[in-house]
C-alpha cells in the first residue's frame, strides 16, 4: 500500500472513531482534525471499503422467540417466523420477504444455490433485491398450467440477473405421462447436465407439501389413481417430488420415476435446505420433514410455528 493510503487509513480509522463511537458530527470532526468536512466524508467511505467500519442490521425478535425454539427442537440451521397467521392476506408477501431476507444471509462466496419450482419458492423470488454472486442450478421441471413468468426457467433467471453468478436451466415438465417418457426427457443434454450439477448445490430453498389436496403442486397434478397409490406406501408429504413417511423416511412411489427433478437422494446429500411453508395442513408434512433431516431450515408463520412446537 502506498503511503498517502496508510496515511488516509489511519486519518479513516481517527474519523471513524470520532463519528461512530463518539457521536461527533462530520462538521465537529473536520474542525478539530482542521480537515474539511467533505474529506470527512471521503474518509467515512474509506472506513466502509477498507472494512474499518461494518454494519450489521439486527431484526427485532418479533416472533416471541419462535425461531429460536424451532431451531432447538428440530436441531435446525436457520430459521424465520413471520409474526402472523397463515390465513393473513398479505402472508404471501411477507412470508417470501422473510426467505428472500433468510437466503440473503445465509449464502455465501463459494456456495452454489438450488431452486426447484412451488409457489413459496416463486415469492421469495419476486422479493429477492440482492444475493452474493453465486451460481444457480434448477432442480425440477415445471408444473403444467403454471404462468410463464414463474415457471422453473423463470424462477432461476430472475434470481441468476441479481446474483450475477451465472445459472444453469432446461425446459421440461416436472411431472411425466409415465416412466417411459421420463427416461426419455432425462436423456437431452441440457435436463441431464442440469440434474447432474445439482450434485455441487451447497444451498436449497424448497417447498414442502403435505399429501392431500391443495396442499401439494404435484398431488394435485397427477390423477387419482396414482394420489391413493403414494398414500397406500405411508406418505405423507413430498419436496420437489422427494415422497416421505411420518418419520421422515423417504419412499419410493409409483410417481418417483415419472418427475423431472433432482433425486431424492441428491437432495438429502445437499448441505443446507431451507423448506418455505405454511398452514395447517402441512404441519405433519413439515414435522416429518425436519425430523428426517430431509430439510434444516424453515420459513414459516406464527401459528404453523406454534403447531409444530405443540
Amino acid at each position: 500500500m502506498p503511503v498517502r493510503d496508510e496515511q488516509d487509513l489511519v486519518l479513516a480509522v481517527a474519523v471513524a472513531r470520532r463519528h461512530y463511537e463518539q457521536n461527533q458530527a462530520k462538521t465537529e470532526i473536520a474542525e478539530a482534525l482542521g480537515i474539511s468536512r467533505f474529506k470527512v466524508a471521503r474518509l467515512l467511505d474509506l472506513a466502509h471499503e477498507a472494512g474499518v467500519v461494518r454494519i450489521e442490521i439486527v431484526e427485532p425478535v418479533a416472533d416471541g422467540g419462535l425461531a429460536r425454539d424451532l431451531e432447538q427442537a428440530f436441531d435446525l440451521r436457520c430459521c424465520s417466523v413471520v409474526p402472523m397467521p397463515s390465513s393473513a392476506p398479505e402472508v404471501r408477501s411477507e412470508v417470501g420477504r422473510a426467505a428472500a431476507r433468510l437466503l440473503g444471509r445465509t449464502l455465501q462466496p463459494g456456495d452454489v444455490l438450488g431452486l426447484p419450482w412451488s409457489r413459496s419458492v416463486y415469492d421469495m423470488v419476486d422479493a429477492l433485491e440482492t444475493l452474493p454472486q453465486v451460481p444457480i442450478v434448477q432442480l425440477s421441471g415445471a408444473l403444467a398450467g403454471v404462468r410463464e413468468d414463474s415457471s422453473a426457467v423463470d424462477l432461476v433467471r430472475r434470481a441468476g440477473r441479481i446474483a450475477g453468478g451465472g445459472r444453469q436451466v432446461f425446459f421440461a415438465p416436472l411431472v411425466m405421462p409415465d416412466a417411459a417418457a421420463a427416461q426419455a426427457v432425462r436423456r437431452d443434454p441440457a435436463v441431464r447436465d442440469t440434474l447432474a450439477a445439482a450434485d455441487q448445490v451447497t444451498v436449497a430453498m424448497v417447498g414442502v407439501g403435505a399429501w392431500e389436496a391443495g396442499q401439494s403442486t404435484i398431488h394435485d397434478a397427477v390423477d387419482a389413481e396414482c394420489r391413493e397409490r403414494v398414500r397406500e406406501v405411508g406418505v405423507v408429504g413430498e419436496s420437489v417430488g422427494a415422497c416421505f413417511d411420518g418419520r421422515g423416511r423417504l419412499v419410493s412411489t409409483c410417481l418417483s420415476d415419472r418427475l423431472i427433478a433432482l433425486s431424492p437422494d441428491q437432495l438429502r446429500a445437499i448441505d443446507t435446505v431451507i423448506a418455505v411453508s405454511y398452514g395447517q395442513g402441512k404441519v405433519e408434512a413439515l414435522r416429518a420433514a425436519m425430523t428426517g433431516d430431509l430439510v434444516n431450515g424453515l420459513v414459516t408463520t406464527q401459528d404453523t410455528a406454534q403447531a409444530l412446537l405443540a
